[in-house]
């Protein structure tokens, strides 16, 4: 295939721009020559001219991402910051279990692409890296890897696109991020607790009577008593027969539930008639971070992201 370039001065700013983040994602950045970029994920340029914003903090999906201004339309035809907030914000709690080095880098190089006259794509390869880290995760949590973002849609390594850095990271974050149950991974964080909160269909403050392994699943089955602070597709009755089950998870640590003489934060969604666990946390009274989430959930409005795994 022959050598591929980005014209006159987006070729220097775009370079200059990955020298400062400091890798070399853009794969044959040394071999392009005055030649235009053909290839396109979908064999067509932007729908509308692009302009450049900044990328707002409330984008926290590409937060620190390493530069400060991004193309719209994005490279998913999201054409309002408005729409690119409430998609990207589906890929937080993602984000947040580390289970590719590079799951950032990938999203953003689509949510927030950098500001050039021509888009420039993830390379296949990056695509392929994050999705099979990730997808074992993801399905913990009753999420497939979305249609939008199959691999064959991206170019290959040796056209113009971006490549992930440090190739390397993968085997050693990966290995890491998969031993503890990813439902019992979590940071105990205003901010991240109220991201798991839009991700999850209902929420709970519970004591928990006892735990099973079932099918290659762990199984837990509540106490009586419940406390509703989201309750999304489970109506009041269907609390009284609640079951709710970890995917994949009768065999990786769960330290939450070693001991069960407390209340818990618990968090789900309903999949194929079972009711998953994504979020348990200890419920700590004299933690400051569970008040004001408890406090800020009465009032906090999630962004709405349907569609974006489908």
């Amino acid at each position: 295939m022959g050598e591929r370039g980005i014209p006159g001065k987006s070729y220097w700013d775009f370079c200059t721009v990955l020298l400062a983040l400091g890798t070399g994602l853009l794969a044959g950045c040394a071999a392009m020559d005055e030649e235009e970029a053909s290839w396109q994920a979908d064999s067509r340029f932007y729908i509308k001219p692009p302009h450049c914003v900044d990328i707002p903090f409330a984008l926290r999906l590409c937060n620190n991402v390493g530069y400060h201004k991004m193309s719209l339309p994005n490279l998913l035809d999201h054409e309002t910051m408005e729409e690119v907030q409430q998609q990207a914000s589906s890929w937080v709690p993602l984000l947040n279990k580390n289970c590719h080095p590079n799951t950032q880098l990938f999203l953003c190089s689509l949510y927030a692409p950098i500001c050039l006259d021509r888009p420039i794509y993830p390379c296949r390869s990056l695509c392929t890296a994050v999705r099979d880290a990730c997808t074992p995760v993801m399905e913990f949590f009753g999420f497939p890897w979305p249609d939008m973002l199959k691999c064959d849609k991206f170019p290959l390594d040796n056209d113009l696109c971006i490549v992930f850095p440090n190739p390397n990271a993968t085997l050693s974050t990966s290995s890491q991020a998969s031993e503890v149950c990813p439902p019992c991974d979590n940071e105990m964080n205003t901010d991240i607790i109220l991201d798991h909160l839009c991700a999850s269909e209902f929420a709970l403050k519970m004591k928990i009577k006892e735990v099973k392994k079932e099918n290659g699943d762990r199984k837990i089955i509540p106490q009586k008593k419940k406390k509703p602070l989201k309750l999304g597709p489970l109506k009041k009755k269907d609390l009284k027969k609640l079951t709710l089950y970890i995917k994949n998870g009768a065999e990786c640590p769960c330290h939450q539930l070693d001991n069960l003489n407390s209340n818990f934060l618990i968090m789900g969604r309903k999949v194929n008639k079972q009711n998953l666990l994504t979020v348990i946390h200890r419920w700590d009274k004299k933690s400051k971070e569970v008040k004001k989430a408890v406090k800020k959930m009465k009032t906090h409005v999630c962004p709405t992201f349907q569609g974006v795994f489908k």
